[in-house]
């Protein structure tokens, strides 16, 4: 870890000028005094590799000065489980299962926080510790019946402080999205976002992967220095594992003394139409930026429909107008994770792949043998997309007839 040090000494305007051209994210700014970073700055050093001399510094940092934690004091692996009011989000339950593996590697719990109201609490805690969790700290209060950032930061802040969790997982919904960078922000620790990798550490560091650049590089992000690490996970990131006889115990905290004001009043909430979606479906055509117009699409869809599955995209058919951005597979759309996915004309990036690459099964066909799609590919055919599949549409439909 480190950070950039400019030498405003040696800054002039023909060295701002130059610095400017050379950084490709736009990461300077000069307003002929002083020269700063802006929010494009990646720190990938090319200003102090290719800059002007000495002008930009990088500084590591000085980990005698870091805090310093008893790691022995943070113990478990927890899930916030998450819940719409009537159920639990089945990212919660994706959680769990991976909350067991990385608990096992350094001998600690699987723990679980449920805030809720009592009766919510009662419908869910039986299927909570039905998934393996060891321990259930439930927070309960009328107020906590639907979402509200403040008193549900609150609850969460009372049960770091007091159980003193090593790892902290949320589902990277809309809601988790919202609420753990507001727990990270009370304890000053880290928050990693759309993690696509976990692993644990002998010493209890999480190892937290996501693309960055991009999707051109996968970070390794660890949090050596602070406690509680958190990161948050994509639904159908991990495969849910089955349920098994509770072993676990409930354990209701005492909420009389959290401070459960809020400045947010919830007037009512209007439910969105239901569409279709692609993250609950069993079988799903993928198609690439081969397919050029909607038209295009017609053979996909045939064959999506004789195979019972719903067609999906990547994201330049979304940028091209062709499809709605809810059926974007990627990083920047939504993870899937079907027993079936056909894969046309998809090279393969990484911004694509860690969106799908958990699905059962994976057929993809690519004129380019060389396609990095392949590489997370259960079956491979190289050929022409727009003869193979007619093909296959002809063989489904004269098994249909024959059965």
């Amino acid at each position: 870890m480190g950070k950039l040090v400019i030498d405003q000494k040696k800054v002039s305007q023909e060295v701002a000028d130059k610095l400017i051209k050379l950084c490709p994210f736009g990461g300077f700014e000069y307003d002929g005094k002083i020269l700063g970073f802006t929010a494009g700055c990646r720190v990938c050093k090319l200003c102090v590799r290719k800059g002007p001399e000495d002008v930009v510094k990088f500084v590591e940092d000085d980990l005698a000065e870091s805090p310093k934690i008893n790691k022995d004091e943070w113990k478990g692996v927890t899930v916030f489980i998450e819940h719409d009011e009537t159920k639990v989000h089945p990212v919660a339950f994706e959680l769990i299962g991976k909350a067991q593996e990385l608990a096992q590697k350094t001998n600690q719990e699987v723990l679980a926080v449920l805030i809720a109201s009592n009766e919510q609490a009662k419908d869910f805690e039986k299927q909570i510790l039905s998934y393996g969790v060891d321990k259930l700290y439930i927070y309960a209060h009328d107020l906590f019946t639907r979402f509200l950032i403040e008193p549900y930061t609150a609850a969460m802040e009372d049960f770091i402080n007091k159980i003193k969790p090593n790892t902290v997982l949320y589902g990277g919904t809309a809601l988790g999205r919202s609420f753990a960078p507001r727990v990270a922000a009370r304890f000053k620790t880290g928050l990693t976002a759309d993690c696509t990798v976990l692993d644990m550490k002998e010493n209890g560091d999480l190892v937290q992967i996501r693309p960055a650049f991009g999707g051109n590089v996968m970070a390794q992000i660890i949090t050596p220095s602070h406690r509680p690490q958190m990161a948050t996970v994509r639904y159908k990131m991990f495969r849910k594992k089955d349920s098994v006889e509770p072993h676990g115990k409930t354990i209701y905290m005492d909420v009389d003394n959290i401070d459960l004001t809020s400045r947010i009043q919830l007037l009512d909430i209007f439910q969105k139409p239901k569409s279709a979606d692609i993250s609950e479906a069993d079988v799903i055509v993928a198609c690439g930026r081969i397919f050029k117009t909607p038209e295009d699409l017609a053979m996909a869809e045939e064959l999506a429909q004789l195979l019972g599955g719903i067609v999906a995209v990547t994201r330049p058919l979304v940028e091209e107008g062709i499809k709605d951005a809810k059926y974007q597979i990627g990083l920047s759309g939504r993870t899937v994770s079907p027993k079936l996915i056909i894969n046309l004309g998809i090279s393969g990036a990484v911004q694509y792949t860690a969106g799908m690459n958990s699905s059962e099964t994976i057929i993809s066909i690519n004129k380019d043998p060389n396609a990095s799609i392949f590489g997370v590919s259960h079956y491979g055919i190289v050929g022409d997309v727009f003869e193979i599949v007619p093909e296959l549409i002809k063989k489904l439909k004269t098994e249909r007839k024959m059965g």
